[in-house]
């Protein structure tokens, strides 16, 4: 699975998508906690996509500077990252304003 990532399939699972993952979940959820608005998820991680693949490239010898292996890690972290953001977001609205607003799944919340 070279498309997938330069250093195997159990890796890339591994580090990029369970441990880059969790802390783009977690950092979107501490992003929605603080009201930060949505546009923020795409620079945080960036920058965390740039960390992943150093660390990819540092203990795996992967290639550091593959813009599509980057970008492949970037667009996994963005969703998981969105994902924490959104459902933090939405525990926000049927909390805090519990008179107006009803959960209609876990990601959504609708008037009462």
């Amino acid at each position: 699975m070279t498309w997938l990532s330069d250093d195997g399939f159990w890796v890339f699972f591994i580090l990029t998508v369970i441990i880059g993952g969790g802390a783009a979940f977690l950092a979107g959820r501490g992003l929605a906690k603080s009201w930060k608005p949505f546009w923020r998820v795409f620079f945080y991680m960036a920058l965390l996509a740039a960390a992943v693949r150093f660390f990819h490239q540092a203990l795996f010898d992967g290639n550091l500077l593959s813009p599509y292996y980057y970008l492949l890690t970037y667009a996994i972290l963005v969703g998981a990252c969105a994902l924490g953001y959104r459902w933090m977001r939405t525990t926000q609205m049927v909390t805090q304003y519990g008179w107006l607003y009803v959960r209609s799944s876990p990601l959504t919340w609708r008037h009462r």
